[in-house]
Parts: C-alpha cells; sequence; structure tokens
C-alpha cells in the first residue's frame, strides 16, 4: 500500500531532506547497525484485518535523537522474509518506529514498514507472502 513516503523522501518535506531513512541511516551505522544493503524506503504492507504485536526485536535503540528539531525516538527492527512466486526468498527487517515517540507519520495498526534491497516487480495492491520468526513478531 501506499505510505507517507516520508521514508523514502517522495513527499518532499524540506524537514526530511532525502527522506528520513538516509538521514537515520548514520545514527543507526554509528551504532552498530549498517542499513545500506537496504533500499532507503520503506514497503508499506497491510496485513489487514490482522494486527501484529511486537516481541523480540533483533535490535533497539532507544531515545535516537536523529533530527535537529524532533525529539528522539525508540526504534526496534525485525528479522522478515517475503516470499514471491518462482524466486528464493528475499530476506528484510521490519522497520519498527516506536508509536508512543514517534511523533509524525503514525501508521495504522494493520501496518508493517518492510526494509528490503531495491524491488522493482512489486505494486500497489499486490498479495504477498511475508514469514517472521514466531519469537519476534506474532501476528494477531
Amino acid at each position: 500500500m501506499e505510505g507517507h513516503r516520508a521514508a523514502s523522501g517522495k513527499n518532499g518535506n524540506p524537514l526530511f531532506p532525502g527522506g528520513t531513512l538516509k538521514m537515520q541511516e548514520p545514527y543507526f551505522k554509528e551504532l552498530g547497525f549498517d542499513l545500506s544493503d537496504y533500499y532507503p524506503g520503506t514497503l508499506n504492507v497491510s496485513i489487514a484485518p490482522h494486527t501484529y504485536k511486537t516481541l523480540s526485536p533483533i535490535k533497539t535503540f532507544k531515545n535516537l535523537k536523529w533530527h535537529p528539531t524532533d525529539p528522539p525516538e525508540d526504534f526496534s527492527f525485525f528479522d522478515v522474509r517475503l516470499i514471491l512466486e518462482d524466486k528464493p526468498p528475499i530476506a528484510g527487517l521490519v522497520y519498527h518506529p516506536h508509536p508512543e515517540t514517534k511523533p509524525k507519520h503514525l501508521q495504522a495498526p494493520d501496518v508493517l514498514e518492510l526494509l528490503f534491497p531495491f524491488l522493482d516487480d512489486l505494486s500497489y495492491n499486490q498479495q504477498i507472502t511475508l514469514e517472521f520468526p514466531s519469537e519476534q513478531i506474532k501476528i494477531t
């Protein structure tokens, strides 16, 4: 589904030049978490009518001050695999800005923001299959 386009910078907001992910990436890297293999934008997927519960992230960053004027935020990352017909599974990450610390661009409780290497064969409203480690994320 279409997202806010803030992560990729495609919404043209001058407060987030190049997108929020490009702005955040150096802070994550400095803390030992390199996102350079992933496209600097999120794949937004609705799992409605389901929602999800985060359990055990592979990485969490608390109180990350990445923007000059916005308050610090908490972020967690989880493993995910994208399954497309006739292709090997594609490993990615669930990018989870904690809603309680995120001042803008809140997502609906059924929307996951995913990071993958660049994918050119997806389109809006396409049905896809995702796999999550059951110890990390629970689909409810």
